[in-house]
């Protein structure tokens, strides 16, 4: 099985197979908690809506925890504050309050939350190819604020259960306590069509009267269609933005009417190409480190030091805030952490409730390497799970195997993982890469061709050079204009 078929597969299978309750928070380890100092104010007036205020307020450390907590990069903050405040002047709301927070995640991405909350991933912004490309993104989500269409929502149905059901996932069936994210199927920016075209006409004006290429939102729209056609198949890549900003020929096309209505041909506003460059200058790329990272069968945490191995009959991925894993179509495997009371023994914990199905009479107490844990069985109609809990350094990492039959080989691949769950050496550490964004400058002789092939020891690097540049094969560049690739470092 591929990588791609192997992945999907998974995504059918957990959504179906893990039907387990979370009794707290769960979010991949290593995952920094939100801080307002990581995040972007943009005006600092009272809302005219407490209500809307306080939703946004409550739901952001959640939403910061499900995509993978808050990237931070000084150039790439500036950046975007300087962006908004333009965009927040031109659409007549210079006092309007917000704050806009960069996730740290290769999804590509962006939304809005009631209260002025405004999220980009570090996905997004490695996608965007200039200044006038991420305003016009921003200026998209500033509308579905501006325009009130979370308050229009949430009159259609109880706050709670629309914002919870962003953050609802694999684990299902409690929306109140669960942090992993089904986005693909409901999200914060799932508005409806007329909502999404309503934005996308408001943020073309907006951006157009800030100075900006009003053309730039169509130009993106394309780009990040090419990009989920490349991405298709890649588990971290459903729930993007497409999947609620679809980029359909008739939605670029209205983007295009709009632009050159209000605006006439392109070519009039702003792209600053090179500001935009010099802003993601060394923006990470792919998974972070800080979340962990992939090597082989191997999950190794750089920053909590510790690791540990599917067998081989496993792929393993870093999705959705988690580990996971799957082995056929019949097998699966989840890993996160959870914040537990340190008074709390494991299989006490076990019993808590969070998992629907459990035995407690299977529940009993382990250690390998040196770690406690807790292991345990649950049964649903059609699933079978082996559970285990690990407590490393005050925090609780759990391991849910799920599989329609359990038998031997179920069984031993699930005990196998668990003892392999050691502390990490340096051997381990030096496997841990960083992919980041460079930008090298077009000399002469360079053809696409040519800077595509600077990527080609990436593994589909030189078809990717060509979709974060919005190049093609062939296409001759432009002298001196910097372009993007991607480095190992």
């Amino acid at each position: 099985m591929s990588m791609a078929s192997g992945i999907k597969a998974l995504a059918a299978l957990l959504a179906a197979a893990l039907m387990v309750l979370l009794a707290a928070c769960s979010s991949l380890p290593g995952v920094a908690p939100s801080h307002p100092a990581d995040t972007i104010p943009i005006a600092q007036a009272p809302s005219d809506d407490p209500e809307e205020d306080a939703i946004g307020a409550r739901e952001h450390p959640r939403i910061v925890a499900s995509y993978g907590g808050i990237y931070s990069d000084r150039q790439a903050e500036i950046m975007i504050a300087r962006i908004v405040g333009r965009l927040l002047a031109a659409a007549d709301q210079p006092n309007q309050k917000f704050t806009v927070t960069i996730l740290d995640t290769a999804e590509v991405n962006a939304f809005a939350l009631p209260g002025g909350y405004v999220y980009v991933t570090r996905g997004i912004l490695a996608l965007a190819s200039d200044t006038s490309e991420i305003a016009a993104v921003l200026a998209h989500e500033i509308a579905h604020v501006t325009l009130k269409h979370a308050r229009a929502r949430t009159n259609r149905a109880k706050t709670d259960e629309i914002v919870d059901k962003v953050i609802s996932g694999v684990f299902g069936a409690d929306t109140a306590t669960d942090q992993a994210s089904n986005r693909s199927k409901m999200s914060l920016a799932a508005f409806s069509q007329q909502q999404e075209l309503a934005a996308d006409k408001e943020g073309i004006l907006t951006s157009g009267r800030a100075g900006y290429d009003p053309h730039a939102a169509a130009r993106f729209l394309g780009a990040m269609g090419r990009f989920a056609h490349f991405s298709q198949g890649d588990a971290d890549q459903e729930g993007d933005f497409l999947s609620s900003h679809p980029s359909t020929p008739d939605r670029i096309q209205k983007a295009i009417e709009t632009a050159r209505s209000f605006f006439g041909a392109p070519g009039l506003g702003e792209t600053d190409r090179e500001g935009y460059m010099a802003g993601i200058e060394g923006l990470a790329f792919g998974d972070s480190p800080a979340q962990g990272a992939i090597s082989g069968r191997r999950y190794i945490n750089p920053t909590l030091k510790f690791t540990f191995e599917v067998p081989q009959t496993y792929t393993l991925q870093i999705s959705k805030g988690a580990v996971v894993g799957v082995a056929g179509e019949g097998e699966a495997v989840r890993f996160d952490s959870a914040e537990v009371p340190a008074t709390m023994g494991l299989e006490d914990y076990l019993k808590s409730g969070w998992i629907a199905g459990l035995q407690p009479q299977t529940v009993r107490r382990e250690s390998a390497n040196g770690y406690d844990m807790a292991t345990g069985t649950a049964v649903t109609p059609q699933w079978n799970f082996r559970v285990a809990v690990v407590r490393h350094e005050g925090r609780v990492y759990r391991f849910i195997f799920a599989s329609r039959f359990d038998n031997a080989g179920f069984a031993k691949a699930a005990e196998a993982t668990l003892r392999s769950f050691r502390a990490a050496t340096a051997k381990d550490m030096a496997l841990v890469k960083q992919l980041v964004v460079r930008s090298v400058t077009a000399g002469p002789l360079d053809t696409a061709d040519s800077l595509a092939r600077r990527m080609s020891g990436l593994g589909r690097g030189t078809d990717l050079f060509y979709i974060l540049n919005n190049l093609y094969p062939g296409d001759t560049l432009i002298t001196g204009q910097r372009y993007k690739i991607v480095t190992v470092e």
